[in-house]
């Protein structure tokens, strides 16, 4: 079993490429007005609808903190902050906002862990 987060948006289209483009997820499935996206074992969607959920933060966990890094350069446009270790957490971490201002954060743990 899995499950998905939902997310009321106004910008279909551009939320869409964003997560496709940028972060590297893939379409896992189209509804008539709702995209199901997949990243890794992240599902997570967005319905176009007349107003914009914007709570909550989408967390993508990388390898590394390379990649972390290079995820970085690719969004300096939209990051809020450079990447910083987050003791408290044990992560290697920055925030970022998609086009609906919705917080996007990237992450590596900076000790294995099962993922």
């Amino acid at each position: 079993m899995s499950g998905i987060v939902f997310y009321a948006t106004e910008r279909h289209d551009a939320v869409i490429d964003f997560y496709t483009d940028r972060l590297g997820a893939d379409v896992w499935l189209e509804q008539p007005d709702c995209t199901i996206l997949k990243h890794d074992n992240l599902l997570f969607g967005f319905c176009a609808r007349d107003r914009t959920d914007d709570c909550g933060i989408l967390t993508f966990v990388y390898e590394d903190r390379e990649t972390v890094d290079a995820v970085h350069a690719d969004l300096a446009d939209v990051a809020r902050e450079d990447p910083y270790e987050n003791e408290q957490y044990d992560i290697y971490q920055f925030f970022a906002e998609d086009p609906d201002g919705r917080t996007v954060e990237v992450q590596a743990f900076l000790h294995p862990v099962d993922l």
